[in-house]
């Protein structure tokens, strides 16, 4: 998705283009400054509104920030994948792309990690694997399902960055942010926590064994739980948009 995939741009929008091309072309990293305001309003000619709102269009996306003060400036930033998520619940919800879509996406995304784990993935990595679900056994019980829920992200966040492939898991991080159940109201049950803890011992197990056939699709059978549940008790949320995430579901995430 790209903030200047139309044929017309606004000045402010020219403007934030080039403040882009700016960036990359003068390989700047993130910290450094790009500039300050009096600087940047005599390279591109234009008014301080208009600067301003260019500005404010790579803020948005995390790009640029502005340091106050000596030495201040237009500041390069990292874009976080928390923002990439944000960006993209927006552009789901308002071109109304279903949450069933968003968990089929995360059924094709997952076994590849999960595989490429198996192959690259450390001792090390399958050791913290391992400590997340344990950890995870012990709030099978609790009534609170919320602290369940965030280690059941770290144990799936480990194993993609065990994967090694940082596209893909780039692209994890920000669908399982859109295509988490409880983010859109699903309740999971002692039961449910349970089964999903064996399911993860049945991915270490594949893992350790190097076994990237078999991580696939011990995942693969992980990951489709989610689906059949949402059919057989929530099937109501398959059609609905995907929601906009809110700043509070960004943190949680």
């Amino acid at each position: 998705m790209s903030m200047f995939g139309v044929n017309y741009l606004s000045k402010a929008e020219q403007v934030a283009k080039q403040l882009l091309e700016k960036i990359t072309e003068s390989n700047l990293e993130p910290g450094q400054t790009v500039g300050t305001e009096a600087v940047l309003l005599e390279a591109f000619n234009v008014s301080r509104p208009t600067l301003r709102e260019g500005i404010r269009i790579l803020e948005t996306h995390g790009i640029v920030g502005q340091r106050p003060g000596p030495g201040g400036g237009i500041v390069v930033q990292r874009p976080s994948l928390e923002t990439l998520a944000m960006s993209f619940s927006v552009y789901l919800r308002f071109n109304s792309i279903p949450f069933m879509d968003v968990l089929s996406t995360r059924e094709v995304i997952e076994p590849a990690l999960a595989a490429e784990a198996a192959l690259r993935g450390t001792q090390a990595d399958f050791a913290e694997m391992t400590a997340s679900n344990d950890r995870m056994k012990a709030l099978v019980d609790e009534q609170d399902q919320e602290e369940f829920v965030n280690e059941n992200r770290v144990f799936h966040g480990i194993v993609a960055r065990a994967s090694g492939n940082e596209v893909l898991n780039a692209f994890w991080q920000t669908i399982s942010m859109l295509a988490s159940g409880e983010h859109h109201g699903v309740r999971y049950t002692f039961g449910n926590r349970r089964h999903v803890t064996e399911a993860h011992e049945g991915i270490i197990a594949a893992c350790k064994k190097r076994d990237a056939a078999a991580a696939a699709k011990a995942m693969s059978k992980h990951v489709g739980e989610l689906e059949h549940l949402v059919r057989e008790r929530y099937h109501h949320l398959l059609g609905k948009p995907i929601r906009i995430m809110s700043r509070t579901s960004r943190k949680k995430a």
